[in-house]
């Protein structure tokens, strides 16, 4: 391990001790961090490090980062950000919910490019696609939880002692190359909002999740809430890292996929139940998110 690996880590530990509960080295470069972090805002600080990359991911509660040009990072269950940790120097991270628990992998770019895994050589993700993709300018960014991400993050958690390991591994790397195959344009800067706005918009975001079966208008969100429908776009957009359409939509997919897996519904009813009156139309757009039509993908699973 390198010294500003170490430094990382230091800086970790320093800033809440007794709340990282395993740092763990997988490959050249690369490590992951189990944390368990309390309600007392917690102040980063560490020098501007644009070659060392950080991706969090939310298991449980909520973080709030405040970066120092003003970026703001919510993350909730399911969610993760990815940042350089020139971003993040002289930062402030906030849990309103009182706790949070995720996992941070940290990446050196330098070193990883320089000794990668073996099933990455060659594929210039350390080189060009993670920074040139990601960290534009040094601005952080969001990426909503989906059935895939999920899949990944969640084999971190809950493995046999003798296998951790091997899992961990194998699974940081199908994260970056989940990370390298998806399409992402960078935002500018994410705005900053008023902290009932915020607080609204996640109000939204459940009350969309709860009632999934239903298909409710942003006129009907924005009359409800009194937030003028164009505020309302932007600021879910900014919360979540994708219009609120493209979000619920993937959220709705995600249902469905584990409606297929694990009842014995029939289409037409898992259609009715993420909202589709038509059952196909829900077909199309299901095969559209999958590449599979949802009964091959009953089939497959």
């Amino acid at each position: 391990m390198n010294e500003e690996m170490l430094k990382i880590r230091k800086d970790i530990e320093r800033l809440h001790p007794a709340n990282v509960n395993e740092v763990i080295p997988l490959y050249s470069g690369i490590e992951l961090c189990y944390l368990t972090l309390s309600s007392d805002p917690l102040s980063v600080q560490h020098e501007a490090m644009p070659h060392i990359i950080q991706i969090n991911y939310c298991k449980a509660g909520q973080m709030v980062w405040e970066m120092k040009n003003g970026n703001r990072i919510y993350l909730n269950p399911g969610d993760f950000s990815l940042h350089t940790m020139k971003a993040c120097t002289d930062s402030v991270i906030r849990f309103p919910n009182g706790i949070y628990q995720g996992i941070t992998v940290c990446i050196d770019l330098q070193e990883a490019a320089g000794n990668p895994p073996e099933p990455l050589k060659n594929s210039s993700i350390f080189e060009t696609i993670l920074p040139e993709k990601f960290c534009q300018n040094d601005h952080p960014v969001f990426l909503a939880g989906n059935e895939q991400t999920e899949t990944i993050f969640s084999a971190f958690y809950n493995q046999p002692e003798m296998l951790k390991l091997p899992y961990q591994r194998i699974k940081v790397l199908e994260l970056l190359l989940y990370l390298s195959k998806i399409t992402f344009i960078p935002q500018n800067k994410l705005t900053e909002y008023q902290s009932e706005l915020i607080e609204n918009i996640h109000k939204i975001h459940d009350q969309l999740l709860q009632q999934m079966e239903q298909r409710i208008t942003i006129e009907e969100l924005s009359k409800q809430y009194l937030i003028n429908p164009t505020t309302l776009k932007n600021a879910f957009k900014s919360v979540y890292g994708t219009s609120l359409a493209a979000h619920i939509k993937e959220h709705r997919m995600g249902q469905a996929a584990k409606m297929l897996k694990e009842t014995d519904m029939t289409i037409a009813e898992i259609a009715q139940a993420v909202g589709y009156d038509s059952q196909s139309k829900f077909t199309a757009t299901f095969k559209s998110f999958y590449q599979v039509l949802p009964r091959e993908y009953r089939k497959n699973n």
